[in-house]
């Protein structure tokens, strides 16, 4: 089922080609020089999300995954590979109390800088386009 997608990503994996996310570094954490996380503020963006609620977190995260790589390689309304932007956001989402995790979660993707203004339309009903504000993330 991911044999396309792999090969469309495969044929395109230039490192030059990955597009970081403009950020701004709020923090930074390491630990006996290794880096720990990095707490980032990325501006307000188009990112095409998917959210997941599998068993398990992991299958969740995998799941939305693959169904994003499928929108940005080729199942879109334009038919093209969209361009890889790293790093792909994982959203996880807690219990009310806010005391564990659950299985949801949101898997993010931003949009390239010349798709902002106009994103092509995901071809999954389940991925949408969406507005964020600015927004803190925090990378590993």
């Amino acid at each position: 089922d991911m044999a396309e997608p792999i090969q469309q990503l495969t044929r395109n994996n230039n490192p030059q080609e990955r597009q970081p996310i403009p950020f701004t570094l709020i923090q930074r954490k390491e630990k006996l020089g290794d880096l720990l996380y990095e707490k980032r503020q990325y501006g307000k963006a188009k990112w095409a999300c998917i959210k997941m609620q599998e068993k398990q977190y992991e299958q969740s995260i995998c799941l939305g995954f693959m169904k994003l790589m499928r929108y940005i390689c080729e199942q879109n309304s334009s038919g093209l590979y969209l361009g890889i932007t790293i790093p792909i956001v994982t959203i996880v989402h807690t219990n009310e109390a806010q005391s564990a995790m659950t299985p949801a979660v949101t898997v993010a993707y931003y949009l390239p800088e010349v798709l902002q203004d106009e994103p092509p339309h995901p071809l999954d009903s389940d991925i949408t386009i969406e507005e964020w504000p600015p927004t803190i993330v925090y990378s590993r």
